[in-house]
């Protein structure tokens, strides 16, 4: 009796696994973390007018017309040493953008949840180091998509 539960509890929890990760691959990951983590600022489009954009001392970028201005290549690094914290922004003076390579750290104390999604992609190490690069790659890879031609 006792090892037919079992079975029976192993095999919901397989088939709701995997009905989870069917509808997780249908998320947007990328825009996903830019709605919760950039659009207050940045807006949700992108185009640097969010919410609180007003309330800053230099407007939010538009980062849609990153590739545009960059002769129509996007940018990767630089805005990824941007999002990460380990490029300073001269033209803001003191760093009002929030260091995300801080943020996106699930072992910081900060409150905030990290999606399971990304605990599978650290690997059998479990290195936030990889989490905080995935979350990040992922928001990159949601502006590249959302450049104007």
């Amino acid at each position: 009796m006792m090892i037919s539960c079992l079975k029976g509890l192993m095999i919901a929890g397989l088939v709701a696994g995997f009905a989870g990760a069917a509808q997780a691959e249908n998320i947007d990951i990328g825009k996903s973390e830019f709605l919760s983590s950039c659009a207050s600022c940045h807006g949700a489009d992108g185009k640097g007018k969010g919410p609180v954009s007003e309330q800053l001392k230099v407007p939010p970028a538009d980062l849609t017309i990153l590739a545009k201005t960059n002769n129509g290549v996007f940018p990767t690094n630089a805005v990824y040493e941007t999002i990460y914290g380990s490029k300073p922004v001269v033209a803001h003076g003191t760093r009002e953008m929030p260091i995300w390579g801080e943020r996106f750290n699930p072992i910081v104390n900060l409150p905030h949840s990290v999606d399971p999604y990304y605990w599978q992609k650290a690997g059998p190490e479990q290195n936030p180091e990889i989490v905080v690069r995935t979350r990040i790659l992922a928001v990159i890879d949601y502006l590249n998509r959302i450049q104007q031609k």
